[in-house]
């Protein structure tokens, strides 16, 4: 059984290269980041599927809505080519748009009935949401085949972020993400942060029969990215975090646990 591993920096260079294109013609914001040596957690996450996505697994994609990688079209068409089969479910009528995926089904993953398991299944930016952790999990048990793995993206409950994110009234989070982030107000959903740390994450999985194989903290630094001196001050300050050993504040989860075969 093959160990699991964040993609290496030729790995994170050759999607930059199908992503973003050659560095003479990359936007500002990617070159910039590029001549920094820094990849945002979501590229970090479309290079760790892309590695696990091996040609005729069956995938299994938790609350994606619309679309499999938000900004990664291509990759999103090149991986869902490559898969035997990939279904999509989520309890957002957004799923319904999704044309990247062979099956579509509107509802909570807990509700999803089908004689099929996966070999692999997906989550990005999608476990904040959750509110019944065991039922969620559970689930995923259900569905993931022995030997299968699941694949985690998500925030980290303790980043400024975040914090900040839980101390503000639900009906001003789409504001507040459409001013930094962008994004359609349907994109946005209430949060529960019952499975942003690692040792929460771990005690789900390990419950409901799976085993850690990677648990990784990604640093973001989207807050400021789209501002130019702003973004260019987030750099430098992630930067030097690095040179003295420290980490950056705000920070990513990325995690793959495997379905053990007695569980």
């Amino acid at each position: 059984m093959s160990s699991v591993s964040l993609p290496s920096a030729d790995a994170l260079a050759r999607l930059r290269l199908q992503k973003y294109g050659t560095a003479d013609r990359m936007p500002w914001l990617i070159a910039r980041r590029h001549r920094f040596g820094y990849a945002l957690p979501a590229d970090v996450y479309e290079g760790l599927v892309d590695s696990l996505v091996k040609p005729g697994m069956t995938w299994l994609d938790v609350g994606g809505g619309h679309d499999i990688f938000a900004h990664n079209p291509g990759l999103g068409r090149t991986l869902a080519a490559r898969c035997g089969r990939i279904v999509a479910v989520d309890p957002s009528p957004n799923v319904l748009k999704n044309t990247f995926v062979h099956e579509a089904v509107q509802c909570l993953l807990e509700d999803f009935k089908t004689t099929e398991t996966f070999d692999v299944a997906t989550m990005r930016m999608v476990v904040e949401h959750v509110s019944q952790p065991e039922s969620f999990t559970g689930a995923l048990s259900r569905l993931v085949r022995p030997g299968g793995l699941v694949v985690v993206f998500t925030v980290n409950l303790w980043s400024p972020v975040t914090i900040v994110s839980r101390a503000i009234p639900f009906k001003f989070h789409h504001a507040l993400k459409r001013y930094f982030w962008g994004g359609e107000e349907d994109d946005t959903f209430p949060t529960s942060y019952l499975m942003n740390t690692h040792a929460s994450l771990k005690r789900h999985f390990e419950q409901a029969g799976f085993s850690e194989e990677l648990f990784a903290k990604a640093d973001d630094l989207s807050v400021f990215g789209h501002f130019r001196s702003l973004g260019y001050l987030e750099l430098l300050g992630w930067r030097a975090l690095h040179a003295v050993g420290l980490p950056y504040p705000e920070r990513n989860l990325l995690a793959v646990y495997r379905r053990r075969a007695s569980s």
